[in-house]
């Protein structure tokens, strides 16, 4: 039986799976319509050259499309497609860039999250920072977030934009949970102190 368009708008995200996974084109749309925006956002924090960001949301979009038949368990559909957009974002990043041998952070420091007590920063459950009132400060952000080391961007994107727990972080990475809080903690303590000058100012 068709469903209305309000219908689908009211529909929640497992069940338009699962229509979509019986050629439901609307239901298709409509997951479409939902993901969009999120997946076009976390592009936006992972890829420097924002000219790409359309193309690679375009490709994250028609990939969840034609694959969305496979997917078996609909409550996974979250993880599945960030399975999809992590994967374009690392294809694009070795076809583009050259890793040039650097510092890390991570060595200076150490990857060992239990070893580094003083690197436990509460999250309090903060807000997003694209919640930011200031357009000013949140094209701010962006950059700095941009300006942050590879393995420090993803996570602190996947964690503030995404929403995703640390475990499903380390799933996505391919790192330990410990590694995954200590780089969103670093990330967090460097954005904190690149910000200061502006938040001071009042931006």
């Amino acid at each position: 039986m068709a469903l209305g368009n309000l219908m689908y708008k009211k529909l929640n995200t497992e069940d338009l799976i699962i229509l979509a996974q019986q050629n439901d084109f609307k239901a298709l749309e409509e997951l479409i319509k939902r993901e969009q925006k999120r997946i076009y956002v976390t592009f936006l924090y992972l890829c420097k050259n924002e000219e790409k960001v359309p193309d690679l949301t375009q490709e994250a979009l028609l990939r969840m499309a034609n694959n969305i038949s496979s997917l078996r368990k609909p409550k996974t559909f979250k993880s599945w497609l960030n399975h999809i957009v992590m994967n374009l974002f690392y294809d694009d990043l070795r076809k583009c860039t050259k890793l040039n041998n650097t510092v890390s952070f991570d060595k200076a420091i150490g990857d060992d999250y239990a070893s580094n007590p003083a690197l436990e920063i509460p999250d309090n459950h903060a807000k997003p920072l694209e919640n930011c009132l200031s357009c000013e400060l949140e094209t701010i952000i962006k950059s700095e977030i941009l300006n942050l080391p590879e393995h420090f961007r993803v996570p602190i994107v996947l964690r503030e934009f995404q929403g995703f727990s640390y475990d499903e972080i380390a799933k996505s990475t391919n790192t330990n949970v410990g590694t995954v809080k200590s780089r969103i903690a670093r990330a967090r303590i460097k954005l904190k102190e690149n910000l200061k000058t502006y938040i001071n100012k009042g931006v």
